[in-house]
């Protein structure tokens, strides 16, 4: 049972993991504008923090909320309610942080269905970053999933694992696999996910210093996406095809176009395939980028001085990461 005297006190700290894509495909472009796609969810033991401390409860007058005007309400509301702290140099407004709009849109949900308690606790929110902005790894997702779980909790909200994620995909297409919180075959925008079991490994994660818009990514006319939809049984047998390998028809679409748009992603791809000999593995990108990475082979979990070598070599910011072995 949760002690919530002394959640109170000490609040609760919650990890916030990285993501990678062990493939990345798109199927399909959907009627209204977004594209299917098909991939491989990995969740990551490198990620942020946050810490949500609850203070003072606040009553709310529950007749004066109508499910017309939910999301209006739910922002002022979550401006009673919510402070974060720690996000400063993501988002110049705080409201356009994604851990905010997490917020509003748990309060609309809980507005429009009728569910919200008379009373709610204030909570404070800090954010501990690690994650680089716009590298593929999806940080800001990540943030916002934490969120959703932590704040449906704190505020006995009583949203299942399944109508979270459906709020999550509100806000972007990578939150529900961090509420998931589990390796999963992805379909759909995202939001379709069946778990998936992987051997645990162990990466070279590579964040070079580029940006690249997404939405032009999509647009771009070289994109392919037609990538044909492979089954679900079909993907969890061939796992080996995409782990330590990439044989075909896995591949990431955006690769070869990143590769062409950002030199440094180019740069920090090509050191990593020059090990791959010794990694006896493949190296390839993750989502639109701009983090790359690289399997390692078991054999060098033990080799540290190697494995420092490549980080201190690497010609940008380099980490030794691993799979995160326990589901969130």
């Amino acid at each position: 049972m949760t002690d919530n005297n002394a959640i109170l006190h000490a609040g609760i700290t919650r990890f916030s993991p990285a993501k990678i894509n062990l493939f990345l495909h798109i199927t399909g472009r959907r009627a209204d504008g977004y594209h299917n796609l098909q991939t491989v969810f990995r969740l990551l033991d490198w990620g942020d923090y946050l810490h949500f401390l609850p203070t003072e409860r606040i009553t709310l007058s529950t007749l004066s909320f109508t499910t017309t005007n939910a999301l209006q309400q739910a922002d002022e509301l979550c401006m009673q309610l919510v402070t974060l702290t720690g996000a400063s140099t993501i988002t110049s407004h705080l409201a356009d942080n994604l851990i905010i709009k997490a917020a509003q849109a748990l309060l609309a949900s809980a507005i429009s269905l009728k569910t919200l308690p008379a009373q709610l606790q204030k909570v404070s929110i800090s954010l501990d970053k690690h994650l680089p902005m716009g590298a593929g790894l999806g940080g800001g997702s990540s943030n916002a999933a934490t969120t959703l779980l932590v704040l449906n909790e704190l505020w006995q909200l009583a949203f299942s694992n399944v109508q979270l994620r459906a709020i999550g995909a509100t806000l972007g297409a990578d939150v529900p696999i961090f509420i998931f919180g589990q390796d999963a075959i992805a379909m759909g925008i995202g939001e379709q996910l069946t778990p998936i079991d992987l051997p645990d490994q162990q990466y070279l994660l590579l964040t070079p210093n580029a940006h690249i818009n997404t939405a032009q990514l999509f647009a771009h006319p070289e994109l392919r996406r037609d990538m044909k939809t492979l089954p679900v049984n079909h993907i969890q047998d061939q796992y080996e095809h995409f782990t330590q390998a990439l044989s075909a028809p896995y591949c990431n679409v955006f690769t070869p176009i990143v590769k062409n748009l950002a030199p440094a992603v180019a740069e920090a791809l090509q050191y990593l395939q020059r090990l791959e000999p010794q990694a006896i593995a493949v190296a390839r990108m993750t989502g639109s980028g701009s983090a790359v990475f690289l399997p390692l082979d078991a054999t060098l979990a033990t080799n540290k001085k190697q494995l420092a070598d490549w980080v201190a070599n690497a010609p940008c910011p380099a980490h030794i990461v691993n799979n995160l072995q326990t589901p969130i």
